[in-house]
């Protein structure tokens, strides 16, 4: 079995506000790439991600971008020497409210692709929660959440 999942949340935001909120790099950094995003997420582009609680940079490849529909991007397996695909598809619910879903897809089908599909699996589940208090509360969840697992 290929190892995939889907993560969702709803969050009580228009869709474009949530878009952006992955979009643009000074809102992604303010929740979830907390030591910077490069840059806005553009399609044929690769900007570097980097994590204040988490060794980087990360380059990621931005492959498809719809406006406030989908963004698509790769990165480096855990275990390296290959990308993961992660896709962000959002949905108006209403005016007021979005659905995000995240899928990734990729890894080897070995004990560490497995592993490492397992480990992003919580690390997207908690960028969508984390996104969600930014967008609605202004507060950032991943302030101080990780530093101490990877010291």
């Amino acid at each position: 079995m290929i190892p995939k999942f889907e993560v969702s949340i709803i969050i009580q935001k228009p869709v474009n506000e949530v878009f952006d909120a992955v979009y643009n790099p000074k809102k992604l950094s303010a929740y979830f790439t907390t030591a910077g995003a490069s840059a806005p997420l553009k399609e044929g582009t690769t900007v570097q991600w980097e994590f204040a609680d988490f060794p980087g940079p990360f380059p990621v490849p931005v492959k498809q971008v719809i406006q406030d529909k989908l963004i698509v991007i790769e990165w480096e397996a855990e275990a390296g020497g290959y990308n993961t695909k992660t896709e962000f598809v959002f949905e108006a619910l209403n005016d007021k409210e979005a659905k995000v879903k995240i899928y990734e897809t990729g890894w080897k089908e070995d004990e560490a692709g497995i592993s490492s599909s397992y480990k992003n699996c919580m690390g997207w589940s908690q960028m969508a929660c984390a996104m969600k208090a930014y967008l609605e509360y202004g507060i950032n969840l991943r302030q101080g959440a990780y530093k101490p697992l990877y010291s």
